[in-house]
């Protein structure tokens, strides 16, 4: 019986695997963040404005594990001059190798391989003590077999924290570009697409009296029907899909975290009928060990299939001293 697959407006855009976490704190807190600014660098994936001056000389390095044989990573390095902060990073999403196989499913006894790679290429520019604002330029490349496609996106974000750094929030335009050569051409030239837009706004309090953080971040905000194709969605369930829900114990010293999030959509599109799982949700923490930090995350998508992702940075000053 025929199936769809697809979310409303799937086929008009490209390169989706920009969506995914680039690192193990972006994973535990549901996928996207705009509004939380620390000395975590990868932060600046999502919203470029996320740059601080706690940024500057920061190497990250990131690996997730999804399925046996797909490898995907990132590594990112900040750099501050003034009140002018940079970075420039790289993730990457390698499939691993396939067999090529017949109409029939009969193995051809070779192999090949599909690849995507972004760079990205980042600047923020603090005006005034409690505004900035970033901008990311991407070159974007693929390769699918015989078949490959480049891009060139960008992004555009701005965030406000108050004086006492007890409220932080975001706003960012990611993906905005589209492609300069396309996987195939047509009679009229080249297919081309839009690379996956997302308009997001993200919210973060942290209690002044106790080790808690709350965060909250709204995503695909310039769409409102992001369900899947012929699904009969009520309005409070479609809006409940546009949000990210995230809860951080993270002590005044910062020296580890716990964190926990929901993120709906996930759990909507992804949760099995009449299976218990825990799709949806994200888990990590994070520790300090002399000059470097570690994180861990895990999340599900499907029934006994765990995204695990883990990060390792370091403060290149606190070696120069």
């Amino acid at each position: 019986m025929p199936m769809h697959a697809q979310i409303k407006g799937a086929g008009s855009s490209v390169f989706h695997f920009l969506d995914l976490p680039v690192s193990s704190r972006l994973n535990a807190l549901g996928g996207e963040n705009v509004a939380i600014a620390d000395d975590d660098i990868s932060m600046a994936f999502i919203n470029p404005a996320l740059l601080t001056a706690h940024t500057d000389k920061v190497l990250q390095l990131n690996y997730a594990y999804y399925l046996a044989g797909t490898m995907f990573g990132s590594v990112m390095y900040g750099h501050n001059y003034n009140n002018n902060y940079f970075a420039a990073g790289v993730h990457y999403l390698d499939y691993g190798q396939m067999a090529y196989a017949d109409e029939n499913g009969n193995l051809l006894g070779t192999d090949f391989t599909a690849k995507d790679i972004c760079l990205n290429l980042m600047y923020a520019r603090q005006l005034g003590p409690l505004f900035r604002v970033g901008v990311t330029l991407k070159p974007i490349f693929s390769v699918y077999e015989q078949y490959n496609s480049f891009a060139l996106g960008a992004d555009v974000g701005g965030h406000f924290q108050t004086a006492d750094s007890t409220f932080h929030m975001g706003i960012a335009l990611r993906n905005i570009g589209w492609q300069l050569k396309s996987f195939y051409e047509e009679d009229l030239g080249q297919h081309t697409e839009m690379l996956p837009l997302n308009l997001e706004v993200g919210l973060s309090y942290r209690l002044a009296h106790a080790p808690l953080r709350l965060s909250l971040t709204l995503h695909n905000m310039q769409r409102w029907d992001i369900a899947p194709m012929e699904a009969d969605v009520k309005w409070y369930d479609m809006l409940l899909r546009h949000t990210i829900w995230a809860v951080d114990i993270v002590p005044k010293s910062e020296k580890f975290y716990l964190t926990v999030s929901y993120n709906h959509r996930r759990q909507a599109e992804m949760n099995l009928t009449n299976v218990r799982s825990l799709a949806g949700l994200g888990f990590g923490a994070g520790v300090k060990i002399y000059k470097f930090r570690l994180g861990f995350a895990m999340s599900q998508y499907t029934k006994s299939n765990f995204t695990y992702q883990v990060s390792l940075s370091t403060d290149i000053n606190s070696f120069l001293k």
